[in-house]
């Protein structure tokens, strides 16, 4: 009798087995299939597109002098985008973990609002804030400041859509980490920045990184936004996207793809440090 009920556990074991194996791989290749079609495919479409008519075409494509300008204005863009999202993250994720006080909730939503704003009706606030119709705008005119179909707007802009990345990266962490360790820093006489040097920076700084990466990467690749700003003054106002869309509506579709070739690498580059820094962070962790 015990024989019996053993055989029929074994095959209802391998039966279910089987089926998890089945549901296994059936997963497996929807998620791959879903990855070609929406990214690999895409991807293997520009770098064609890219080299359609030869690497000479190419070179001068992204050599030209409009494209050069742009590329110099999405890493300025991204670099001060970083840099103020860094110090506005590292403040507000602080304050949000280690204080108590009125509106802490309140401060941690809006934290998530441009996540939740579409990136043109964020572009639309600046060109009303800014523009000619705004009351502060004889004020800017005065002081010679430019801001709307500028570099400044671009920035402001970047900067926008942005901020969430790093604080958002850093706010989970730190909440975990308690406040223990500081305390009694503090209690050995440790002040403020070293007691955030020695103890709190080690334990966020890949999650900082993190935060840092994903923030260059989406300013990089940022269109709504700076495109109802920056008044698409080729040569002055556009970023590496801006300028793929002009080329593509004006028909240049292989210096179109070419640009967008660059954004592809850099996204790539984006990708390996990314990796390289969950790694280094799960191995540390």
């Amino acid at each position: 009798m015990s024989k019996a009920i053993s055989k029929e556990r074994q095959a209802v074991a391998l039966k279910e087995s089987k089926g998890s194996k089945a549901v296994k791989w059936t997963l497996i290749g929807i998620s791959f299939a879903f990855i070609f079609l929406m990214l690999i495919l895409p991807l293997i479409t520009v770098i064609t597109e890219a080299f359609k008519q030869g690497f000479a075409v190419y070179s001068k494509a992204i050599a030209d002098n409009y494209t050069v300008k742009a590329i110099l204005l999405t890493l300025e863009a991204t670099f001060f985008a970083v840099v103020i999202n860094t110090i506005f993250g590292l403040c507000a994720a602080w304050s949000i973990t280690k204080f108590k006080f009125k509106g802490k909730k309140i401060l941690a939503t809006l934290i998530d609002l441009p996540v939740t704003v579409s990136p043109i009706i964020a572009g639309l606030i600046f060109l009303l804030t800014f523009g000619r119709q705004s009351p502060i705008f004889p004020l800017l005119q005065d002081w010679d400041i430019k801001i709307v179909f500028a570099v400044p707007g671009i920035v402001l802009a970047t900067i926008f859509v942005t901020f969430p990345f790093i604080s958002r990266e850093l706010i989970p962490v730190l909440e975990s980490q308690g406040t223990d360790e500081e305390e009694a820093a503090a209690l050995m006489g440790a002040k403020g920045f070293t007691i955030f040097r020695r103890v709190t920076f080690p334990h966020i700084k890949w999650a900082f990184l993190y935060g840092v990466v994903l923030c260059a990467a989406r300013a990089m690749g940022e269109f709504g936004a700076v495109s109802v700003i920056s008044g698409h003054l080729r040569g002055k106002t556009n970023t590496l996207p801006l300028h793929v869309e002009i080329l593509f509506n004006e028909f240049q579709y292989v210096p179109a793809f070419a640009v967008a070739s660059i954004l592809v690498m850099l996204a790539i580059l984006i990708l390996v440090a990314r990796s390289l820094i969950e790694h280094k962070g799960r191995k540390k962790g």
